[in-house]
């Protein structure tokens, strides 16, 4: 059949729109986000969702994420790692703690009295990381390493201001080291992913926690704990955990060239100092919640601290022992933490 010229003229206009438009359909790129916290938690307000608006902009809205906040695409928070290792996640930011034993390079930094602020910690994990631990993410592309900031130990009917106060306590322990160091002071640790502790508080299951002020409000940890142990502010952190930031390493791949620059631009040393800053930042916010609901704040003498530090000290001793049986330089692995941490410290 002969068409007129002029709707010949407006079918060929429509063919090409619509191919067109497939084209901007199929150029569009959703990246499926999964985290742990809830949408109120300072790591989803301050991380995620700014992450996700920068590139969002950057590409024209070519690229945005599907948040998915408080593990609610599934799974635990355990099954992270594999999941965006596995592609059924695009990104996630969870901790490698989680799985206790799988990632013993970056455990460096989670080593007892090890660190003190998080966006010093968090430039040099990030140094550390790229010089020793890529093998350990197999399938996954780290776009940022930090710590928390300095961590401290609440409990709920027993203060802890010695050593001995610790006996017979039952301790959420955030990693392996951690857990460690708590058997290492005297106490019993339980493994948990923090999602798990207020239940496991009110129920009797520990008798208190390890972790850091910044997540305190968004879990109301507050309420379920009366004592907050600190230690002195002039020694390292009692403890620390670190988080990582990661893609599906095939994902990124299958990006165009102008998307994986958008991703390398907001990723590496900076955002990982940055978010480390923001971590330190969170810590006065999580004070306050617990100083407004009446809790009792402890800090631990100079004297006592180091007491504590003493009796953790071979846990050094294990993790570079750990290293050597793995045909890895434990001793230089571990002293180049430490330099690192007191190289960021004079570029702050």
């Amino acid at each position: 059949m002969n068409l007129p010229t002029h709707l010949r003229t407006l079918a060929l206009m429509g063919a090409l729109w619509g191919a067109l438009s497939s084209s901007a359909v199929a150029d569009e790129v959703v990246l499926k986000f999964h985290h742990i916290w809830p949408t109120v938690a300072m790591g989803h307000t301050r991380v995620t969702v700014p992450w996700c608006d920068t590139i969002a902009k950057e590409s024209n809205n070519r690229m945005r994420c599907q948040i998915l906040p408080a593990m609610s695409g599934g799974g635990t928070p355990g099954q992270l790692v594999d999941r965006v290792k596995d592609g059924v996640d695009d990104l996630t930011i969870t901790l490698p703690g989680y799985t206790p034993g799988r990632f013993p390079i970056m455990e460096a930094f989670e080593l007892p009295f090890m660190t003190n602020t998080a966006d010093v910690a968090s430039a040099a994990a990030w140094e550390y990381y790229n010089k020793y631990a890529t093998k350990e993410f197999p399938g996954t592309k780290i776009l940022a390493t930090w710590v928390h900031d300095e961590g401290f130990i609440s409990t709920s009917n027993k203060a802890v201001r010695t050593l001995e106060d610790f006996k017979g306590l039952k301790i959420r322990a955030a990693s392996r080291q951690s857990s460690k160091l708590l058997a290492r002071l005297g106490a019993t640790p339980v493994g948990m992913p923090i999602p798990a502790v207020a239940d496991a508080m009110t129920k009797g299951t520990v008798d208190g926690f390890l972790t850091a002020w910044e997540i305190i409000p968004s879990f109301k940890l507050q309420e379920v704990s009366k004592y907050h142990t600190e230690v002195e502010a002039s020694r390292p952190s009692l403890f620390t955990a670190g988080f990582i930031f990661a893609m599906n390493q095939a994902k990124y791949d299958s990006l165009p060239a102008d998307l994986k620059r958008i991703i390398d631009k907001n990723s590496g040393i900076t955002l990982s100092r940055t978010i480390g800053r923001y971590w330190d930042e969170a810590t006065a916010v999580g004070r306050k919640a617990a100083a407004d609901r009446g809790n009792t704040f402890i800090k631990v003498t100079p004297a006592e601290t180091d007491k504590w530090i003493q009796a953790s000290a071979p846990l050094y001793d294990e993790w570079v022992s750990d290293m050597d049986k793995k045909g890895l330089p434990g001793k230089q692995m571990l002293q180049d933490a430490k330099d690192l941490i007191k190289k960021h410290s004079t570029t702050k």
